[in-house]
């Protein structure tokens, strides 16, 4: 199964197109986060002061933890426009020129995915952002000649699952860097109840809870359950989502009672079973269950490790007695093969 089509996915999928109008339009409606909120209103409210652009953001973390409304939140507290693109759409140099050509003054541009940007291309941004210049180069061999274009003073948003991979003298041109983290019960069952007030949704508490424990403390996740739930209702059920209804809604999609599905649970009997617990490497894991490194990396893993069913060790990635415990399989007395870990 790709990523795109697991429910419990943070990566943007096609249905998720009408959260758009589900998204917070001010820093006040965003709850969760609250360390990222204070900082930003705190940059905010220093660049209106100043009446000067907002400094350059690099937002990063797991998918779906809302980095692309979090830039339409700045825009709209800034009261500018924003040009939205993403690293893989940017090519050539020349394309990330005619952007730039095309900001005005105070103008917000946000990058999704922008550790994917390519050298070239990274070669224009970096003066873009320092210095507000633009380098081209006009005609070829001996002819060709550097001109240097002023540029509006503007505002570059990046947003990147992988901070790894972003090249440091990028990454240094942010002067505010941020890690959003999965949000907490209480804030995902108030995402929940306001998505489902403004889709005109009947839920009750109960129905609340049970969507937000199986969310993966991911709003785009819960986001898609509540709709997928709401569906159930309609045809199974009284129109009401309730807790048995969300439970059995859920549990009809495979998503159990912490929000793994089946990739997360064949990773750790992979795991479990095939390894003696572990450890085992990343790659292995991955060709055992088909799936792609990366997204069991970026995905699967970040949350596995909060819920603490999996550690990464020097060796390799090795399950925990929770995993265990959830699975259901003994775990083994201490003298076995289970390896210790330091």
């Amino acid at each position: 199964m790709s990523d795109d089509a697991r429910m419990v996915s943070g990566s943007r999928r096609r249905d998720d197109r009408d959260n758009l109008a589900l998204r917070p339009r001010l820093l006040r409606d965003i709850v969760g986060q609250d360390s990222v909120r204070e900082n930003l209103q705190i940059l905010i409210d220093a660049a209106k002061n100043r009446q000067e652009p907002i400094d350059h953001v690099l937002f990063y973390g797991p998918p779906g933890l809302g980095k692309t409304s979090l830039a339409y939140v700045i825009a709209n507290e800034m009261n500018v426009n924003i040009h939205i693109t993403a690293g893989p759409s940017i090519e050539r140099a020349g394309d990330l020129a005619a952007i730039l050509t095309h900001m005005k003054q105070h103008e917000i541009l946000f990058i999704d995915e922008v550790h994917r940007l390519g050298r070239a291309v990274e070669e224009i941004l970096y003066p873009a952002m320092e210095d507000f210049k633009l380098d081209i180069v006009i005609g070829k061999g001996p002819a060709a000649k550097n001109v240097r274009l002023n540029l509006p003073r503007f505002t570059v948003i990046g947003a990147t699952t992988r901070l790894a991979l972003l090249a440091a003298p990028l990454r240094d041109r942010f002067g505010a860097q941020f890690r959003l983290d999965f949000y907490d019960i209480q804030a995902m069952e108030h995402i929940i109840n306001r998505a489902a007030t403004m889709l005109k949704i009947e839920i009750k508490p109960e129905g609340t809870s049970e969507i937000a424990r199986r969310s993966r403390g991911t709003p785009r996740v819960a986001l898609r359950l509540l709709r997928r739930v709401r569906d159930y209702a309609q045809v199974r059920a009284d129109g009401i989502i309730t807790g048995p209804v969300s439970g059995e809604a859920l549990e009809l999609l495979n998503i159990d009672h912490l929000g793994l599905d089946d990739v997360d649970r064949r990773i750790l009997a992979i795991i479990i079973e095939n390894y003696a617990g572990g450890p085992v490497g990343l790659e292995t894991i991955a060709a055992a269950i088909s799936e792609d490194a990366a997204t069991i990396m970026d995905v699967c893993e970040p949350y596995l490790l909060q819920l603490g069913f999996l550690a990464r060790t020097p060796r390799g990635r090795v399950a925990t007695l929770h995993a265990y415990e959830h699975l259901g399989i003994p775990y083994p007395e201490r003298g076995s093969s289970q390896p210790t870990l330091f």
